[in-house]
């Protein structure tokens, strides 16, 4: 049987020059990114590419390289700055011949996180990695050196959700993202589409009503996740962590308050990843706002959260957070009260407005977790645990679930070696195999094409 023969889509040769925040790379670190033999180049490409087709509704990371199997980026220096070099780019990501603005702000985004990534965090690169200190100074390095760490009033929201979301759902976070906007808030999400582009999509409208023209629609994500999540048209600032880990640490120590969306496996994984934080006993004063929202149709939706918290977490979680169903405007309310309490905190205990250093997060939240068959058969899923330690076990699970879902080495070791197995306690396993069912009949897992389970839950 042959393969379906897929039409060549208009590409553009192009050469363009950074503007602002990307003037000049040094020689070891164009070398680095031109290197082929350690698969940076590759990493690159497909971030590149990830971003010139900002936009797309697919989910599948091999799909933009499967529609453009000749596009090239090369980055070059030159006595007067720095050129990028693109090869049969799509044509999408231009007008008349000309590269779109933001399109190419986001372009240039990707090249200096990744050149940061390769000299400041690389193998030789004299930093303690291995240390929960060591791992927070250098998401803290990664934001400085994306410009998005200023000394300003506490006001970012971080949005978390769904890629894959109902069209009611999509339209109730915007109604959200106006509401925030109307009260002077800015966003950061996941920077993909559905419940990451909505929030920034309704405060843009809110935004330009107050008339407010500085503003930040912050997108946060990992080499494993653009290709599967490219970046939304609204994002004005893109910074690209190295790992999971570090893009989940950005969110809470950037941002000042977070809104839950529906969403699937990777919102399930960030729920846990806070919520282990928040439970931990150093961050019991710390205050968070956290707050679970969606339309009427969603309820049902948080209600199952909220069952299974109950069960893995126990009671005190559910005090970290507070479920508002239908109301964007009181949503709004709620997260700017909370915010000013954030600030007079940080005020009191002269922490900065625009990094959390006083959130405590333990280095079993901060390790990259590889999520192999054999790691993911041993995640220790039973009662009895202290809360954060069970938490931090469970977003294991959910991460490897999103892996095997979107990101391609991931998608690899399924294919090659079969669904991953998560065993546990039967209650528990009881429990989480319903949710991800739930997940699955609501079609929350993918956007294209149907879906196929990458795990199997075992009691």
């Amino acid at each position: 049987m042959t393969a379906p023969h897929i039409p060549a889509l208009p590409t553009v040769d192009a050469h363009i020059y950074p503007r602002g925040g990307l003037d000049v790379l040094s020689r070891d670190e164009v070398a680095r990114l031109r290197d082929v033999s350690t698969g940076m180049h590759d990493l690159l490409r497909r971030c590149a590419l990830a971003v010139l087709t900002s936009g797309s509704t697919s989910d599948d990371p091999r799909a933009a390289q499967e529609l453009y199997p000749h596009f090239d980026i090369q980055v070059s220096q030159q006595d007067r700055g720095m050129r990028i070099d693109l090869a049969n780019a799509p044509a999408m990501a231009f007008v008349d011949g000309e590269i779109i603005r933001g399109v190419a702000e986001l372009l240039f985004a990707v090249v200096r996180d990744l050149a940061y990534t390769t000299i400041e965090l690389g193998a030789d690169c004299g930093r303690d990695l291995s240390s929960s200190d060591g791992i927070t100074d250098a998401v803290f390095g990664l934001l400085r050196n994306a410009r998005l760490l200023h000394p300003a009033d506490p006001n970012l929201v971080v949005c978390w959700g769904g890629h894959s979301i109902s069209r009611d759902e999509y339209v109730y976070t915007k109604q959200v993202g106006y509401e925030l906007g109307l009260r002077g808030l800015d966003i950061c999400t996941g920077c993909g589409p559905g419940a990451m582009k909505g929030p920034m999509k309704g405060a843009t409208i809110a935004h330009a009503k107050q008339r407010r023209h500085r503003t930040r629609y912050i997108g946060i994500t990992e080499p494993g996740i653009i290709a599967a999540e490219s970046p939304n048209p609204i994002v004005n600032h893109l910074v690209i962590m190295p790992d999971i880990e570090k893009r989940l640490e950005a969110f809470v120590r950037l941002g000042h308050g977070i809104i839950v969306f529906p969403g699937g496996v990777g919102t399930a994984e960030e729920i846990l990843y806070l919520l282990g934080i928040l439970l931990r006993e150093e961050n019991a004063q710390v205050p968070f706002p956290l707050i679970f929202t969606g339309p009427t149709a969603a309820a049902p939706y948080f209600e199952q959260i909220d069952k299974f918290l109950r069960l893995t977490l126990g009671e005190a979680a559910t005090s970290r957070y507070e479920i508002v169903i239908a109301d964007p405007e009181k949503v709004a309310k709620l997260m700017a009260s909370g915010i000013r309490r954030v600030r007079e905190y940080r005020i009191q205990h002269k922490d900065s407005f625009f990094f959390n250093w006083s959130l405590h997060i333990p280095l079993d939240f901060q390790r990259p977790f590889a999520p192999t068959h054999e790691a993911m058969a041993t995640l220790d899923l039973r009662p009895g645990r202290k809360p954060h330690e069970l938490a931090a076990d469970l977003r294991r699970a959910f991460s490897g679930i999103v892996a095997g879902n979107v990101k391609e080495e991931g998608m690899r070791r399924i294919e090659a070696h079969g669904p991953f197995e998560i065993h546990g306690d039967p209650e528990m396993m009881r429990s989480l195999d319903g949710l991800l069912r739930a997940f699955v009949e609501q079609r929350r897992m993918k956007i294209a094409g149907e879906y196929r389970p990458c795990y199997r839950v075992v009691a």
